[in-house]
């Protein structure tokens, strides 16, 4: 199966702060915030969510395509991709802007502010996929996750003039896209992920009700959050899912991306929803124990062993069959 995944690319900055941001909100006042957070610690990692659901993908064994723009200081980036079995070949790479810049603050409570400079990704929207797709053939799933905005859209606009099925990943530019523009993005898509806060921010913006947005895809797929993941599909019960028990909780930050490379990768091998979400759910708990969002690291034995435990000897036996991950250092 032939996996494209556009989205953004950038360099992670990750602070930790030892106390809870709410204890710094006052009641009454949250109409004029002036904060500053003194954090305990600072992290660079590689980052971006389109590179990572591509990085997830990689290290289960697979070969997506990324579809991202960068910046000039993209070669060690890109060398990490490429080592890992992302396809490379088809970024397109700014003379002039640096790679976009992600920084987060994690509370005690997990609970996160961030901000995005988006450096050479503003670029995204002169990337056309026709082109892409004569050198590579026809995409048999595209992945649409946060980018440059007028960039997903315009993916959006081209799967369907293409009839390439595709998945809409508005998640992190939900903030940034006005409700028609969340609408153009998520009309016809196969897949559409998003969160429980992201699903409710698409109803406001929108003006959608729950039901219609779900009408307009084929499958959403809701994360939630320590309760795991629900799938809907139209004419079949609702799947629900657990997580699988985590070693420690360490960052919250790229789990929602580990979660969509596993599930891709579980379609890319054939197998149903419910154990693509399975997949999903075993990645992102590796992704949760560690600091960075490519930072997780396993085998075939340990990951299959731990998603036995959390969902029995048939599911591991039938993800033996196809699992096949590249060694990740």
């Amino acid at each position: 199966m032939r996996v494209a995944v556009a989205g953004s690319v950038g360099r992670d900055h990750l602070m930790t702060f030892p106390g809870k941001f709410t204890d710094s909100f006052v009641a009454g006042s949250l109409d004029k915030v002036s904060l500053s957070f003194l954090v305990d610690g600072l992290d660079i990692h590689r980052g971006g969510v389109g590179a990572n659901i591509a990085f997830g993908m990689g290290a289960l064994g697979l070969n997506p395509i990324l579809i991202a723009a960068v910046g000039k200081d993209w070669a060690d980036y890109d060398a990490w991709l490429s080592r890992h079995g992302v396809d490379t070949g088809h970024v397109r790479i700014s003379t002039e802007l640096y790679t976009a810049t992600f920084m987060v603050t994690t509370d005690h409570d997990l609970n996160q502010i961030a901000s995005f400079f988006p450096g050479a990704m503003s670029e995204a929207r002169e990337i056309e996929l026709a082109p892409i797709i004569a050198r590579t053939g026809k995409f048999d799933l595209l992945v649409i996750s946060p980018d440059d905005p007028q960039a997903m859209i315009q993916h959006s606009e081209s799967a369907r003039s293409l009839k390439i099925p595709f998945a809409a990943d508005p998640s992190q530019q939900m903030a940034r896209m006005s409700g028609e523009e969340i609408q153009l993005l998520i009309q016809g898509a196969d897949y559409l992920f998003l969160n429980e806060y992201e699903l409710s921010l698409a109803m406001q913006k929108t003006g959608w009700s729950d039901q219609k947005i779900f009408d307009q895809v084929r499958v959403r797929v809701v994360t939630l959050g320590s309760k795991g993941a629900k799938v809907e599909e139209h004419g079949k019960e609702t799947i629900v899912v657990g997580v699988p028990a985590e070693r420690a909780k360490i960052d919250p930050t790229g789990v929602g991306d580990a979660f969509r490379s596993g599930f891709v990768a579980g379609l890319s091998w054939g197998f149903g929803h419910e154990r693509c979400a399975q997949i999903g759910s075993m990645l992102a708990t590796f992704c949760i124990e560690t600091k960075g969002t490519q930072e997780y690291r396993f085998d075939r034995t340990e990951f299959l062993e731990r998603f036995s435990a959390a969902y029995g000897a048939t599911a591991s036996q039938e993800l033996a069959t196809v699992l096949n991950p590249r060694l990740i250092g």
